[in-house]
């Protein structure tokens, strides 16, 4: 059996995109990117600012499925240009202040949906 997981402020309910779905205990999160929810704003005037509405749109969906980052076991993150590691690996330590982060790989890419330069897609453990 699985089930689909919002953001509570996220009304994308009828859209292609299905932001995660729970199964067998985890949850699996789709790519998430710098959109603000329920707008087609994205906030990424710089790669500081872009990492960290991705991060806390990742957050808000575990929120949604009542978990919190502490879950996570897995994140890919996906990068336009290397040369952004180093920032979005700092931002992204900041959101793991209990135990080790979870495992993750970064994969520099051409190209991601709507221009963006992050995108980070994750897999959650209820338990």
């Amino acid at each position: 059996m699985k089930r689909t997981i919002r953001a509570l402020e996220d009304n994308s309910s009828g859209t292609p995109f299905t932001p995660a779905v729970e199964a067998g205990g985890f949850v699996f999160i789709s790519g998430q990117i710098c959109q603000v929810f329920n707008t087609v704003t994205l906030r990424k005037a710089t790669i500081t600012e872009e990492i960290t509405q991705v991060m806390d749109n990742l957050g808000a969906v575990l929120k949604g499925a009542g978990l919190g980052y502490e879950h996570l076991v897995k994140c890919t993150i996906y990068i336009t240009n290397l040369q952004y590691y180093a920032e979005v690996t700092r931002v992204y330590q900041t959101y793991f202040t209990q135990g080790d982060p979870p495992a993750r790989e970064t994969m520099g890419v051409k190209d991601l949906p709507r221009g963006v330069n992050v995108m980070v897609s994750a897999i959650a453990h209820r338990g």
